[in-house]
Parts: C-alpha cells; sequence; structure tokens
C-alpha cells in the first residue's frame, strides 16, 4: 500500500499551516536572541536542568533528544557559571565556566525565554510566573529549562521539537562539525566584496536564491531575508551567480548587509513563532517588500510590478518579476 507523506498532506489540505511551520530563525533573529542572552544570563549559575525531549529516532544521538545523553548532559553543565553568549551562523553558543559550550540550533520553531517559571506536576508543563509577553501563546512548548541561581530560568519553547541541544568542551569549537562547514559571516567587516563574489561563484549554476541560503557559502542566511535582499538589489531569485553583472553583484552584496543589519534594528522577525528572550515579537515583518507580498503591488516606486511566488529547491521565493532582472 502506497502511504502519502503527510509533509504532501499538509501542503493539499492545509497549505497555511505548511507555511506556517517552516520558519526557522536566521541570522538577526539568533543575534537578537544572543544579545539577550548576554544582557540577562552572565554570572548566573546552573542550579538544575529539566527536558521533556525523548525520542527513539535519536537513541544513541549526542543530543538531549536522547534521554541518556540529556543525564550526561545535566551533569556536564550542573554548577557551572554562564560567561557569556556569542552566535555562529544560526547557532547559538553559551560557554560555561567549565571549560564547555552548549550549543543550541533553535531550528523551526524554537525560541528562548528568560523569567520566572514553575513546574505543574499534574499537567508536567512550565508556566511563566510573570505577566506580560511569557504569556504568549507562542512561549507556552517548553521542552527544556534551567534553574537559575537568581531563581529564575531559562527556557526553550520548540512547539514542533525540531531544536538541537548538546555541549562540548570549549576547546573543540573550531573542529566541530556542525561550525566548521559553515561558510564566512556576511556582517564582518573583514567580509570583503571580494570574498562575497569568491563565494557564490563556488556554485555557479544554481540559482542565486539557493545560493544566498547555503549555510557553506555564506552563514546565516534564510528564506526571508535572501528575499528581501534580491528585491533591493533588482535580481532575479533564479539568477546564476557566474551571469549576474559586477555591478549587481557589488548592490547585492551592499543590500545583503543593509537588509541584515536593519533585520537586527528591528529585533528580528516574528512572522512565525520567533520570539526573544522577553518573549516579545520583533518587528522585521512589517517591513519586507518582497517576502509573503504574493499578488501584490510592488513596493518599489514607479515600478508597478506584482509580487510572485515560485518553488526554488524546495524553498519559497518571493519576487517582483518586472524590476528584478534575471541573468542566466
Amino acid at each position: 500500500m502506497f502511504i502519502v507523506p503527510y509533509q504532501i498532506l499538509l501542503r493539499i489540505y492545509f497549505p497555511g499551516f505548511y507555511r506556517y511551520i517552516w520558519r526557522m530563525p536566521e541570522l538577526p533573529e539568533v543575534h537578537t536572541t544572543v544579545t539577550g542572552l548576554n544582557r540577562v544570563l552572565r554570572n548566573k549559575k546552573i542550579l538544575d536542568v529539566w527536558s521533556n525531549y525523548n525520542s527513539a529516532f535519536h537513541k544513541n544521538k549526542p543530543n538531549i533528544k536522547n534521554v541518556h545523553y540529556f543525564t550526561d548532559f545535566k551533569k556536564k553543565v550542573f554548577g557551572a557559571t554562564f560567561l557569556k553568549a556569542e552566535r555562529r551562523g544560526k547557532n547559538i553558543l553559551i560557554h560555561l565556566s567549565n571549560g564547555s559550550t552548549i550549543l543550541i540550533h533553535m531550528k523551526m520553531t524554537g525560541h528562548l525565554l528568560y523569567g520566572k517559571y514553575r513546574y505543574v506536576p499534574k499537567e508536567k508543563i512550565w508556566c511563566a510566573e510573570e505577566a506580560g509577553p511569557l504569556q504568549d501563546p507562542y512561549n507556552q512548548h517548553i521542552r527544556l529549562v534551567f534553574n537559575l541561581s537568581n531563581k529564575k530560568h531559562l527556557a526553550f519553547s520548540d512547539l514542533r521539537k525540531f531544536g538541537k541541544v548538546f555541549v562540548f568542551p570549549t576547546k573543540e569549537l573550531h573542529a566541530l562539525q556542525d561550525l566548521s562547514t559553515l561558510g564566512p559571516e556576511p556582517l564582518e567587516k573583514n567580509f570583503t566584496l571580494e570574498q562575497f563574489e569568491e563565494r557564490i561563484l563556488r556554485r555557479p549554476r544554481a540559482p542565486i536564491k539557493s545560493v544566498l541560503m547555503d549555510q557553506k557559502i555564506i552563514a546565516g542566511i534564510g528564506n526571508i531575508y535572501s528575499d528581501e535582499m534580491l528585491w533591493a538589489s533588482s535580481i532575479h531569485p533564479l539568477s546564476r551567480s557566474t551571469c549576474i553583472p559586477k555591478a549587481f553583484v557589488k548592490l547585492l552584496f551592499k543590500e545583503m548587509k543593509i537588509v541584515l543589519a536593519n533585520g537586527i534594528s528591528f529585533g528580528g522577525d516574528s512572522d512565525s513563532d520567533y520570539r526573544n528572550i522577553d518573549g516579545d515579537i520583533g518587528e522585521f515583518q512589517n517591513k519586507h517588500h518582497a517576502y509573503r507580498h504574493t499578488g501584490e503591488i510592488c513596493f518599489k516606486k514607479s515600478c508597478g510590478g506584482i509580487i510572485t511566488r515560485l518553488v526554488i529547491g524546495g524553498r519559497s521565493a518571493h519576487f517582483c518579476p518586472k524590476h528584478q532582472k534575471i541573468f542566466t
């Protein structure tokens, strides 16, 4: 008997829901989270850790969804003090005083929250005790909780349970497979136009939309911000990097930095689940020019084009076919 994959059924019967669940936090959202963590966690000690992750698929794998690994995880982080957090690509790195680092990848629906929580044994859930944004329904899917020395908590809300968390010796940071394959950081001052051009030419035949989202080429860019930077630089997402004129490559490089910096300044994008550590939404979803504006008139002055959506490499691309030029 042929079984239809659930992803296909979701596409057919619940297209809006399917689009909704696939919204991975990108560079600005992770940056915003890390900034928040550095604001509240420094010098706080870990007194206990709780998790309800338990996946047979992750049996024997080195992450907390493996309950046996989680037992070891607790031992390795217990009693350690938070030193600082940093970002690499879409990964959060939390450095501890005992020479260990916790890596958290929020994946599709995960986000970290800070506040005072209480455990409800009967329902086996954690509830925020503070009024305000932590009460947002998007913040109620608590899968991991760190009890802190100031009687507050660092909680990880993850509706779809896709998040990835593990601990490793900080000295092995540069050899870690999750990080060693990542491309350069697009907002680093030493990331030049020449380096950008060299990186995108590593996939000369691929659509530029896919190239920008390839974490091995450039780290941190995803679906939302690639749409916005291509719209701003007037490049069609199907353009091949080897065919894009140098003047347009230069413009894309410039707009890449502007769009990502704007994403950070507006506190990230909460088009879907993402919330900052206080439980608040970001504002970049109100600044979209192309992303999820299908069928609307292009925002570009005197353009008059209609924003179109197509699927490239399994991901949605939103663009204006009138002013975004295709180079193939």
